[in-house]
């Protein structure tokens, strides 16, 4: 049964009132307990909990980011795309947001949008400004791109991506994990590379092929073309500072 809060919630968010919507679903938490306002989550559509999701405030915690499931996310999350934002910074901000709340399993969350349809294509939009150095990383084990890491960490090269998988690839140590816990590009790249290997193989070959399609659209003249595709870093930003533009909902 859909609560009375929830078909309020749906209504204001097509009056475009965001945080009333996010209000009146807050208020079943508080009324009734978090389980109940997963429970409605289901009743919500994907749609409507992207529109609340997506109004994200880093400055406050939202309770719906707070209790979503990686189901109920990844099926939201894969809609970005209908926002038409060419930079994916929302959808970035986002997806931080969500996946590296206390006491949430980043890669749990991950894996769930890979197994919805679409949910490649949002995790390479979410990588795309980093595509130079997510190879690296894979290659060398490093975000800096100017070394190389290593000897030992040096093994995987591109002609072994396809053979890329949990049986032939190990955790990396927890100090390295530890400098890389940016809640940010840098973590999701070495989750993805670690301990979902199959994934971020996946990621990794559609990530070169917008790369090439850019390069291609370059010489050809092309610059709306690469743009729309997303022009890669040409240094390494390991210091980012997470803000994201305000934007109009293109729904």
């Amino acid at each position: 049964m859909t609560l009375p809060a929830v078909i309020e919630a749906q209504s204001l968010i097509l009056a475009g009132d965001i945080a009333g919507a996010e209000f009146a679903l807050a208020n079943i938490a508080e009324t009734h307990g978090d389980k109940a306002l997963v429970a409605a989550l289901d009743d919500l559509p994907a749609k409507d909990l992207l529109a609340v999701i997506r109004e994200y405030d880093a400055s406050k915690e939202s309770l719906v980011n707070l209790v979503v499931t990686p189901e109920q996310f990844a099926q939201a999350v894969v809609l970005e795309r209908r926002y038409g934002d060419q930079t994916h910074e929302q959808l970035r901000g986002m997806i931080n947001s969500v996946i590296f709340r206390d006491g949430a399993d980043p890669a749990e969350f991950l894996y769930e949008i890979a197994e919805v349809d679409g949910g490649y294509d949002a995790l390479v939009d979410y990588l795309l400004d980093r595509t130079q150095m997510v190879e690296h990383f894979y290659k060398y084990a490093t975000f800096d791109l100017y070394e190389y890491g290593d000897g030992e960490r040096t093994a995987a090269r591109e002609d072994d991506l396809m053979n890329l998988d949990h049986d032939n690839e190990g955790l990396a140590s927890p100090l390295d994990m530890a400098n890389l816990e940016d809640h940010d590009w840098m973590q999701v790249t070495y989750i993805l590379r670690y301990e979902l290997p199959e994934i971020f193989r996946e990621v990794l070959m559609k990530l070169r092929a917008r790369y090439k399609t850019y390069l291609a659209n370059l010489q050809s003249d092309d610059p709306e073309a690469a743009a729309a595709e997303g022009e890669p870093e040409e240094a390494p930003k390991n210091n980012d500072d997470g803000d994201d533009d305000d934007e109009e909902s293109a729904l």
